[in-house]
C-alpha cells in the first residue's frame, strides 16, 4: 500500500513539474492567473442544477439530531447560517441525523426560495436518530419538508451508504424517492458513501444523481487511500454524477494546521471532478478562511 501511496504521490509531482518545466516563459505585464471563485455556482453532474463551491456542512461530530453546530443553541447557529448567506454560501448541507433541519428557516427568512439550495439525507442504519422505527421516504421526506418549511429538497441522499449491494437492499425505498421526484418535492437524488464498495457501486447506478464522497489528500476518515478513491471519483464524474467532496479538514483535525489546510483545498479543487466543496463550518471566521485558501488555487488552463 505505501508502495502504491508514493508512486501515486510521485506521479502527481511529476506532472505537475512537467507543466512548469514545459511552460512558456511570459512578460512580467501578462495578466495574472484566474484563482477559484469560493462562491461560484458551478454544475452539480448533470443535474441541471448550480451549487455554490461551498457548501455549508451543519453535521460536525453529529449524530441523534445534534452536531457541533446545534450544540452552540438557536441564536449562534442561525446567526452562522446567515453570515454565511451574506458572505456568499449559497448550499447547505443538512440531515435528519444532524437535526439542522427548523434551524434553517428562521436563519434564511425573507431571502427567496430560489436564491438557496437544501440538501438533506435520510438515515436508514440502526442507531443514529432516536427512534426505533424508519418509516418509508415518503414519511420522512413529509416531515423533513414541514421542518424546512419549503415545497421541495433540492437534493436528498441516502445516508452513509456502506454494502456494496445498498442499492438492492435499498430499492424499495429509491423507487418511493423516484416517485416523489417526479411530484417536484426533491430535484435530485443520491447518495452519501462511506466505503469504496458504495462508491463503485454508484458509478453504474443510473438513480444516482449526486455522491457525498469523503476526500483530502492525507485519507483521514476517507474510504481508502486517496490513490484508491480518486480513480472512483473520476470515474463517477465522467458518468455523469455530481460529485460533493467532504471531510477536507480531515473531519477538523487540521484546523490548525496551515499547511496541509491549503494543500488538501488545492488538492481537492485540482482534481477535476469534485464539483463542491462541503465543509461543517463553526465559525464566521472559518469561512473566511476557507474562502481564502480556495482564492490561492489557480484554475487550470
Amino acid at each position: 500500500m505505501n508502495i502504491k501511496r508514493r508512486a501515486f504521490l510521485k506521479q502527481s509531482a511529476l506532472g505537475v513539474g512537467g507543466i512548469l518545466a514545459g511552460a512558456p516563459l511570459v512578460r512580467a505585464e501578462a495578466a495574472p492567473q484566474k484563482t477559484f471563485d469560493p462562491y461560484a455556482l458551478v454544475p452539480l453532474g448533470q443535474t441541471g442544477m448550480k451549487f455554490s463551491r461551498i457548501t455549508m456542512g451543519t453535521g460536525s461530530h453529529g449524530g441523534y439530531r445534534s452536531s457541533n453546530q446545534t450544540r452552540e443553541g438557536r441564536e449562534v447557529f442561525q446567526k452562522l447560517l446567515r453570515d454565511a448567506h451574506e458572505r456568499g454560501v449559497r448550499t447547505y448541507d443538512l440531515a435528519d441525523l444532524y437535526g439542522s433541519h427548523t434551524y434553517l428557516p428562521p436563519a434564511l427568512a425573507g431571502i427567496p426560495r430560489e436564491n438557496y439550495q437544501l440538501i438533506s439525507k435520510i438515515w436508514w442504519n440502526n442507531g443514529g436518530i432516536p427512534e426505533f422505527e424508519r418509516p418509508d421516504a415518503d414519511v420522512v421526506v413529509a416531515r423533513f419538508l414541514r421542518e424546512l418549511k419549503t415545497d421541495y429538497i433540492d437534493l436528498l441522499l441516502l445516508h452513509c451508504v456502506t454494502a456494496a449491494d445498498w442499492p438492492v437492499q435499498l430499492r424499495s425505498q429509491m423507487d418511493i424517492l423516484t416517485k416523489l421526484k417526479a411530484q417536484g418535492k426533491i430535484r435530485a437524488l443520491g447518495v452519501s458513501c462511506h466505503s469504496l464498495e458504495a462508491l463503485q457501486a454508484a458509478i453504474t447506478e443510473p438513480w444516482v444523481e449526486s455522491v457525498h464522497t469523503r476526500i483530502n489528500p492525507y485519507g483521514m476518515s476517507m474510504d481508502g487511500p486517496a490513490y484508491e478513491v480518486v480513480p472512483v471519483l473520476k470515474r463517477l464524474h465522467a458518468a455523469g454524477k455530481g460529485v460533493i467532496g467532504m471531510k477536507l479538514i480531515g473531519e477538523g483535525r487540521l484546523r490548525h494546521d496551515d499547511v496541509r489546510r491549503d494543500e488538501s483545498v488545492r488538492f481537492a479543487l485540482g482534481l477535476g471532478c469534485v464539483d463542491v466543496l462541503n465543509v461543517g463550518f463553526e465559525k464566521v471566521t472559518e469561512i473566511d478562511d476557507f474562502a481564502a485558501r480556495v482564492r490561492k488555487v489557480p484554475v487550470p488552463a
